[in-house]
């Protein structure tokens, strides 16, 4: 079985990229010291400093593999060429939620990029999928479990 493709805006992978490397070339160097100096103390049985320092070492080393499984199956979306005549990936799109009379905008991302915080919903949320392949006025229906809701595409444009 093939591994998901990992859909990323470039804007995600240089952020992917660049924790990475952070992590790679100051993180490592950063915990190695602590390790070191805890190890300086003495006893490793009854040592807190050296447990918290394996315990971060241990955190770092697994996102560091987390990233680097991201970006080996990553899908780079060329926001440049995404066409603006129907929302797909890299978009930024602005709708009206017609039950409440207010609009909202979102870029459409991919699953790992996504957070609704920053207005960046994945292509796999309900809302997402609904609204991909739609156009300029398009009336969009989402089911959620607390019922439906109808959104009307007002914009589609690119999101740089």
């Amino acid at each position: 079985m093939e591994p998901k493709k990992n859909i990323l805006t470039y804007e995600g992978l240089r952020k992917y990229e660049d924790e990475l490397e952070h992590l790679k070339v100051v993180k490592r160097k950063e915990i190695s010291q602590k390790i070191k100096e805890a190890r300086e103390q003495g006893d490793l049985s009854e040592n807190a400093e050296y447990d918290a320092a394996k315990d971060e070492q241990r955190d770092i080393e697994a996102r560091i593999e987390e990233l680097e499984k991201i970006l080996k199956n990553a899908e780079v979306v060329v926001e440049d060429e995404v066409g603006l005549d129907k929302i797909s990936i890299g978009c930024k799109v602005r709708i009206l939620d017609m039950e409440y009379n207010e609009e909202m905008e979102y870029k459409i991302v991919g699953s790992t990029e996504a957070d609704s915080l920053k207005g960046k919903i994945s292509n796999e949320s309900p809302v997402g999928k609904a609204l991909i392949g739609a156009k300029v006025k398009d009336v969009v229906a989402v089911e959620t479990p607390t019922g439906e809701f109808k959104y009307k595409v007002l914009k589609i444009q690119r999101s740089n």
